[in-house]
């Protein structure tokens, strides 16, 4: 069963960048697509963004469009979410997901704990 381990949550300022990790257990890693979404607080889940298999594809929310960037290394069965220009709308907790290339949370069947993410001056 694949365990999804993020990291690389915390406090920034506006404007300010992340990097997300998401390291995955098991040897089928490479087979799958990879989703980030997120919740705040009082909110539902929402789709940030996904990476198929080969990570030659990537989808984004319009809301991250041109600010984040996924990727993944598939040698170290890790999936990164590269977060610039962040903004206080981006405060959530950001979770990763394996499944097929989708952007709603049933196209995943298996999910991290969630790394929070605060942005505030």
């Amino acid at each position: 069963q694949v365990q999804l381990v993020e990291s690389g949550g915390g406090l920034v300022q506006p404007g300010g960048s992340l990097r997300l990790s998401c390291a995955a257990s098991g040897r089928t890693f490479s087979r799958y697509a990879m989703g980030w979404f997120r919740q705040a607080p009082g909110k539902e889940r929402e789709f940030v963004a996904a990476i198929d298999w080969t990570g030659g594809s990537t989808s984004y929310a319009d809301s991250v469009k041109g600010r984040f960037t996924a990727s993944r290394d598939n040698a170290k069965n890790i999936v990164y979410l590269q977060m610039n220009s962040l903004k206080p709308e981006d405060t959530a907790v950001y979770y990763c997901a394996r499944g097929s290339y989708g952007s709603i949370s049933s196209d995943y069947n298996a999910w991290g704990q969630g790394t929070q993410v605060t942005v505030s001056s």
